[in-house]
């Protein structure tokens, strides 16, 4: 029973020193940190912060003899943590921003539950031989207005996070749970239709900007296309009198020609040619110029070649076998002539044609008829053909129109030296349009914001003020569009993050010309 009184009443009394103890100690901690040697360190410039989304976050230089430039904290370790809630395990982003101040370092971080948060920082500072380190505490507070920073900007009203038009003169959050986003008094601080943004939100959207030039339009215009024969580049050899097939010179379909060479040998059967033959005869005979040029022009309508007539000269009689010669060089399309076959007139023996130059007929599209002129260059690639595109020139813009496809001929004349290039081939063709026409104010796509009912462009005025303004376009080439109105030579604009502005600067009311909630 003593044993059992003992271990109760020594049990109670180190229970009561551990309580004394937890009474005491924090009452120690001022004079255990006046202890503590002094040196340079970080606090924070407002420990008390908003939980959400982009929550800024601010630290001072302390314990420095002097104060450093803005660009003289280079900051080179950073780490948040949910600390010393015993939660250090929960860390969060954290993202550098422009220093506001000397000796002052901002960053932006997201707050996902209310409590102590512990920023642990490291930092080159110029006039230190060693880096600057130290923790700050901040105590996020769910529902809490995000702090003023300390240059003085004021909080007019808050706006939705989502860019619904709907804004609050006190914080708030809205159907999904986001906090409502401050806009700032120097943010809406400007003339009618323009915006202000701050730096650093500019810098997080990727804005870039670019100046307002002139420059020759051009636009490439596609099509298919088939490749044709050139017209001008065909002969028929048609029979003029009825006659026999003795011999064909030219056997087989696709031979190459040359102008003058013989293609077959015939026998004539019409009565009428011999009788020419005679009359010619006669007329060598009867030694009048008058008469045996009559004949011989009557013979040389009937395509009577010129060795028939050397042969009757030799001869005097008519001759019944005769050479048929090519009239033009080039490819035998076409071959109906047989060896012993008959024919008769206005029968055709051989087709040829040059390919040396071909057509492309292409099929444009009505919209962009328009663009399309005689001489400009077209680079057209054959189906199933390797390497580069071969180029050529607009010959003709048929005036004519396909009703059922809404699209117009166009001839392209194209070279083909080797024959690579055959008829009926499909090819795809891109005609360069805008060569030669005088230089307009064009600006890229991408910075035109088209809502369907106006298209707008954002200038930039300088000190972080952007102004929305109404353009009229015309013509579109190339990833730029004319603008006929609206923009002036000279000028900045926003080329890229347009959207991006809008829609964390309410851009939309400037453009409405809307202002802060009265």
């Amino acid at each position: 029973m003593r044993i059992r009184l003992i271990v109760v009443t020594t049990a109670a009394l180190l229970a009561a020193a551990l309580v004394a103890a937890f009474l005491f100690i924090p009452s120690l901690w001022p004079a255990i940190r006046s202890m503590a040697p002094s040196g340079p360190g970080w606090e924070a410039v407002n420990s008390a912060v908003p939980t959400g989304k982009a929550v800024r976050l601010e630290a001072r230089l302390k314990g420095l003899s002097a104060t450093p430039p803005a660009d003289g904290v280079r900051i080179t370790a950073m780490r948040l943590d949910m600390a010393p809630d015993g939660m250090a395990a929960m860390t969060g982003p954290v993202r550098v921003l422009p220093p506001p101040a000397p000796g002052i370092v901002a960053f932006e971080t997201d707050l996902s539950m209310a409590g102590r948060w512990a920023l642990s920082l490291s930092a080159d500072v110029a006039g230190e031989t060693r880096p600057v380190r130290g923790t700050v505490i901040f105590r996020a507070t769910a529902g809490m207005a995000p702090p003023e920073a300390k240059s003085g900007r004021r909080i007019v009203y808050y706006r939705n996070p989502m860019g619904a038009p709907d804004v609050s003169k006190t914080p708030k959050k809205d159907s999904m749970g986001m906090d409502y986003i401050a806009v700032y008094e120097d943010e809406v601080s400007g003339p009618p239709g323009t915006v202000r943004i701050a730096p650093e939100k500019v810098q997080r959207a990727g804005v870039r900007t670019d100046l307002v030039t002139r420059r020759a339009l051009a636009r490439t215009v596609r099509a298919y296309g088939v490749i044709a024969q050139d017209e001008r580049r065909q002969a028929v050899l048609t029979a003029k009198f009825d006659g026999f097939i003795e011999e064909l010179l030219v056997p087989l379909t696709g031979t190459a020609v040359a102008p003058g060479q013989p293609l077959a040998r015939i026998w004539v059967e019409s009565r009428e040619i011999l009788q020419k033959q005679s009359d010619y005869a006669a007329a060598l005979r009867g030694g009048r110029p008058a008469d045996l040029e009559r004949a011989a022009a009557n013979l040389r309508q009937f395509d009577i070649p010129e060795a028939a007539f050397e042969t009757l000269r030799r001869s005097g009689e008519p001759v019944r076998s005769l050479t048929l010669n090519a009239v033009t060089g080039g490819t035998v399309l076409e071959r109906p002539a047989l060896n012993g076959m008959r024919f008769t007139s206005g029968m055709t023996l051989f087709r040829i044609a040059d390919l040396s130059v071909v057509w492309v007929m292409a099929r444009v599209a009505e919209r962009d008829l328009a663009a399309v002129a005689v001489g400009q260059t077209v680079r057209v690639m054959p189906n199933g053909a390797a390497g580069a595109p071969i180029t050529g020139r607009v010959g003709f813009v048929y005036p004519e129109l396909d009703a059922a496809t809404r699209t117009g001929m166009v001839r392209v004349e194209l070279a083909n030296p080797r024959g690579l290039l055959r008829i009926g081939q499909y090819a795809d063709v891109e005609i360069e349009t805008g060569g030669g026409q005088p230089s307009v104010i064009a600006v890229p796509d991408s910075a035109v914001i088209d809502s369907g009912a106006r298209r707008v462009a954002f200038v930039v005025r300088g000190d972080g003020l952007f102004e929305a303004r109404q353009l009229t376009l015309g013509r579109r080439g190339d990833g730029f569009v004319e603008v006929l109105a609206g923009l002036a030579e000279g000028e900045r604009i926003v080329v890229t993050g347009n959207f991006l502005i809008d829609a964390e600067s309410n851009l939309r009311a400037a453009i409405g010309g809307l202002g802060a909630p009265q």
